[in-house]
């Protein structure tokens, strides 16, 4: 946390008005030299500005309150704070914004319930967030304001963190049942994080402003518990005696709003954006304290759990800042609703990862803002109102780097990925794997009505459309799963791997630390797509209209026909119509406009009424043609399955046309067809849309990434918008650094009844079949990668010998690799990464140089005879540690002295816990299971006394017995200087 003078106070941006214990100050020059993203920022904030004009409504004589878009104040407010305010970018001179800011905020303070009027206010769901920005753009233009104003902003300050206070647990009744769930949260199908956090909100700025020392202290106390809880996890917080704000965590969190697995849940989905309202919060309820001079509450930014909720982030992360959404996509490109999270993350807690994200993220702010519909923030999903939200929470993050000497310096995007990588199974109950590597992001769905593969090679966020499977069939409704996630820390190797049964098929999936992945099936209808974005958004790295394949014998620049014009022979039509053939997400087709172009490309269309199969009906036909580039068309929600909905235009008479223009919205069509008629009954195809190429066993696309397929016909289509190659195995490669014809002509393992790549080296099993494989026999062609388990030198390669259960799949990376010239028949028995046995056929003696990274030993085997090898060093993988690897307790933050508990799980000798003067840590071993032995290795030094404790659900410890998930070391009256524990194994 940056330390906050009166000085610093002062130089916010230039902003003046400040009251309490700040005077007013005089304008300075706006962004810090070397602050490249609030440069951005402030360019942002002022052609945004632009948006809010449109908002304008001189009937009421200020900003609209329609979907609060009023709150757009705020983001003026902070620009009328600077020196170097620019009426060029922002479309408006000084004098006239500030004039209808000034004219809105007395307005809407006047409006508000608190302040006693009648519009707006007082209910905590929606209102009181708006609120809290309408109080902060009222405080940076204090001076402005007239008394009366005034004081109806400190009477909605005040009154609502009253409300919210004497709600006490209870719902609020104007929400309806929106609520907190009293103190117990929720966690399983709907968390109750950002309830929680709405009271925050609506406690924050009353603290901050008031006047009155009684009801701060009563309404910080409240804040307190509610910032305590929103991100509560019991079995964590009743392992963590850290005190903020006098307060012990273990005693004051009683809540329950996260998965064991450090992610929340919205309408029964995960949902990354959601659980960055626990940084959206803290940012909207800090910025009022560090305004007002007063002490940010030590729980706004130390939050319980809050570095293993960013690191689940960060495992979901993408190439643009903002995390991947794996389920519900209705939050995908909504951008500028993600720069606050981190701003706050990166400016205020001084995280170097999230400095990264927020940088990344604002490099593509401006191409975001100016792409169709320009000068909004939020596209491609999302609500109304949270364009306004929006531009609040940039400005709120413009003003955390302007409360800076200097920001916070980034990782670079190598170092940020590399840091981001790694597995997760995040449960039965989530039903998401997840796999971050250094070149892709990978994961596989399997919660009902979100089942799906997700790939993103090079994390790039506009390669790849991850609302689509990638290579599994839409919509698919598997009747079981397995899936796995493998750790290096546990396993040797980050890899994850899935396999559903489907439809009385099977469909297998694997992610590989190298980017790549791997499918798998037995043929099933639909398969084998993946889904591009092709479009141009100047400005965005690879979005410039057109992708280009390549394939052997060529290679095919496609260009993008969803925005760009359709072209057709000229003919005489009266009637021109969109005829969908199939839709790219499960929300059927929205268009912004449907424009008929004649020969010279003017639009014939503008101002004729369509008609439409089915109209949304707040989306309308007549949107299509109307002109506005901020309305739309789009079908009925219950015809979003429909493949073949239309749209079309009557001209008015039979005139010549040449094409058409289109702009789709995020449900575009990845297949249709622009049809002509003279009677509107008899319809004839005048393009066809899209274009179509076709290639055998593998294609690049654009250098970024590549498909090679193994069996079937070899067949694979290409489009702009899609790859379509449908096989029994197929390889997804990250990048451009793999030869795709080498990789597709080579010789795949085979194996009676398992489906095997070896894709990168390492082996993807599948075991894609009901009934159990034991001991089956895989031939290897390379004979020089040696993996876990027995196999034998033949002439040809290597017979390795592997066990899957039905319907299971498994990988396995390469852990020895052997030099020379050993017979036939040398037998390899690799145990582990580390150990391998090596023995010589029966008339011949074997020599052989074994491998490991920078170890190598060459062996001599007498015929008949065995030689063992170690390899020295550790961890050796994999282990049968329970405790390796797995959640330790206290989480963050830690209490004074400890050191984090995993240190004692992590298999490394050179890191160790130490106790501090809590003395306490815990491992989950994920389930309730046997325990045999626990061995505990401890440094030099004194060792203090200590004892195991045991629980079955985290709550509730007593002595250790013979079963337990959750074990507990306590350390009595540790100091610094005694032992600390470098090894917890648990056997």
């Amino acid at each position: 946390m940056f330390a906050l003078s009166r000085r610093r106070l002062l130089a916010l941006a230039g902003i003046g008005g400040l009251t309490g214990t700040v005077a007013s100050a005089p304008a300075v020059a706006a962004p810090a030299r070397g602050d490249s993203v609030a440069k951005i920022y402030r360019e942002v904030l002022h052609v945004h500005t632009r948006w809010v004009e449109e908002q304008w409504d001189p009937a009421i004589g200020a900003y609209k309150a329609a979907d609060f878009r009023f709150a757009a104040v705020l983001g003026n407010a902070v620009l009328l704070g600077m020196k170097d305010y620019d009426s060029r970018l922002a479309g408006v001179d000084a004098a006239t914004l500030r004039a209808r800011t000034v004219a809105t905020i007395k307005r809407c303070a006047a409006s508000n319930q608190l302040a006693g009027g009648t519009e707006w206010g007082r209910r905590l769901l929606g209102d009181s967030t708006v609120e809290l920005y309408l109080v902060l753009a009222a405080r940076l233009l204090w001076t402005d304001l007239d008394p009366a104003t005034q004081g109806n902003v400190q009477r909605i300050a005040e009154g609502q963190a009253a409300y919210a206070y004497q709600l006490n647990a209870g719902n609020d009744p104007m929400s309806g049942d929106w609520g907190p769930n009293g103190t117990d949260g929720g966690w399983r199908g709907d968390t109750k994080l950002a309830e929680m956090g709405v009271l925050v909100e609506a406690l924050a700025p009353g603290i901050a402003w008031t006047t009155d020392a009684q009801s701060a202290a009563a309404w910080r106390a409240r804040l307190r518990f509610w910032a305590t809880n929103a991100s509560a996890l019991p079995e964590a917080d009743r392992a963590n005696p850290t005190v903020l704000d006098g307060e012990r965590i273990d005693r004051l969190s009683s809540a329950h709003n996260l998965h064991d697995t450090f992610i929340v849940e919205r309408h029964k989905s995960a949902d990354p954006h959601h659980q960055a309202e626990l940084w959206r919060t803290a940012g909207r309820a800090a910025i009022h304290f560090l305004i007002a001079g007063r002490k940010v509450p030590e729980v706004l930014t130390r939050q319980p759990n809050g570095d293993q909720l960013w690191r689940t982030l960060r495992l979901l992360a993408s190439d643009a800042g903002e995390p991947v959404q794996p389920m519900a996509a209705d939050r995908y490109h909504l951008y500028g609703r993600d720069v606050l999270p981190l701003a706050f993350l990166a400016q205020v807690l001084g995280d170097r990862d999230a400095a990264r994200a927020e940088a990344d993220l604002a490099e593509r702010l401006m191409p975001y803002l100016r792409f169709a519909p320009a000068y909004r923030l939020t596209k491609f999903g999302g609500e109304e109102k949270h364009e306004p939200e929006a531009r609040a929470e940039l400005a709120i993050a413009y003003l955390f780097h302007k409360l800076r000497t200097t920001p916070v310096p980034p990782v670079t995007r190598e170092q940020f990925f590399r840091r981001a990588a790694g597995t997760r199974d995040f449960g039965g109950d989530v039903g998401l794997t997840a796999h971050q590597s250094a070149t892709a992001f990978a994961a596989a769905v399997t919660k009902p009505d979100f089942v799906t593969f997700l790939w993103q090679p090079n994390h790039d966020h506009w390669l790849v459309d991850t609302r689509v499977p990638a290579f599994l069939p839409a919509r698919v409704t598997p009747s079981s799963h397995w899936t796995k996630a493998y750790r290096k820390i546990r396993d040797g190797v980050d890899a994850t791997a899935t396999v559903l049964a489907v439809n009385g098929g099977y469909a297998g999936f694997t992610t590989l630390p190298t980017g790549t992945v791997v499918y798998a099936s037995t043929g099933l209808p639909g398969e084998g797509g993946l889904t591009l974005f092709t479009f141009a958004m100047p400005g965005i790295p690879g979005l410039d209209g057109a992708r280009t394949f390549t394939f052997a014998g060529g290679r095919a620049e496609l260009p993008d026909e969803m925005i760009g014009d359709i072209t057709f022979t000229p003919r005489k039509a009266r009637y021109v119509r969109m005829l969908g053939r199939e839709p790219a997400t499960p929300d059927g087709y929205a268009l912004w406009s449907f424009a008929v172009l004649d020969v010279t490309g003017a639009d014939l269309a503008q101002g004729a009424m369509p008609t439409a199969s089915s109209s949304d009906p707040y989306s309308p036909s007549r949107h299509a043609t109307d002109g506005n580039p901020q309305t739309r068309w789009a079908v009925a929600p219950e015809e979003r399955g429909r493949a073949d909905s239309w749209i079309a235009v009557d001209l008015g008479s039979a005139v010549r046309v040449a094409g058409a223009r289109i702009a789709w919205d995020a449900a575009y069509g990845r297949r249709f067809a622009i049809q002509t008629s003279t009677d509107g009954v008899t319809w004839t195809d005048a393009a066809e849309v899209p274009q179509t190429r076709t290639a055998a066993r593998w294609v690049g696309i654009d250098g970024r990434a590549g498909i090679v397929t193994h069996g079937g016909d070899g067949r694979i289509t290409v489009t702009a918008t899609e790859v379509r190659a449908p096989a029994p195995i197929i390889e997804g490669y990250a990048g451009g650094r793999t030869n795709l014809a080498r990789a597709a002509a080579r010789t795949l393992p085979t194996a009676k009844g398992l489906s095997v790549s070896d894709a990168d080296g390492h082996l993807s099993v599948f075991n894609l079949s009901a009934a159990a494989a034991r001991d089956v026999t895989v031939r290897l062609p390379a004979r020089r990668t040696l993996y876990r388990g027995e196999q034998v030198l033949t002439k040809w390669g290597l017979e390795w010998t592997v066990s899957l259960d039905g319907g299971t799949a498994r990988v396995e990376p390469p852990r020895f690799t052997l030099a020379g010239d050993p017979p036939p028949g040398t037998r390899f028995l690799v145990r582990d990464s580390h150990h391998l046995t090596v023995t010589a056929p029966a008339t011949r003696r074997a020599v052989v140089t074994l491998r490991k990274g920078t170890w190598s030993e060459t062996v001599r085997v007498p015929a008949g005879k065995s030689r063992s090898v170690s390899v020295p060093g550790a961890p050796v993988t994999p282990t049968a540690d329970l405790a390796r690897g797995r959640t330790t307790f206290p989480t963050s933050p830690l209490p004074p002295g400890m050191t984090s508990p995993h240190r004692a799980v992590d298999g490394d000798p050179a890191t160790s816990w130490r106790p501090g003067a809590a003395g306490r840590m815990v491992v989950d071993l994920g389930s309730v299971t046997a325990v045999a032995k626990v061995r505990l290795t401890w440094t030099r030094g004194r060792r203090r006394p200590h004892r195991l404790e045991a629980s079955p659900d985290g709550r509730v410890y007593g002595p250790l017995g013979a079963r337990a998930r959750y074990v507990a070391v306590v350390v009595e009256g540790w100091r610094p200087g005694d032992a600390e524990l470098v090894h917890l194994a648990i056997t």
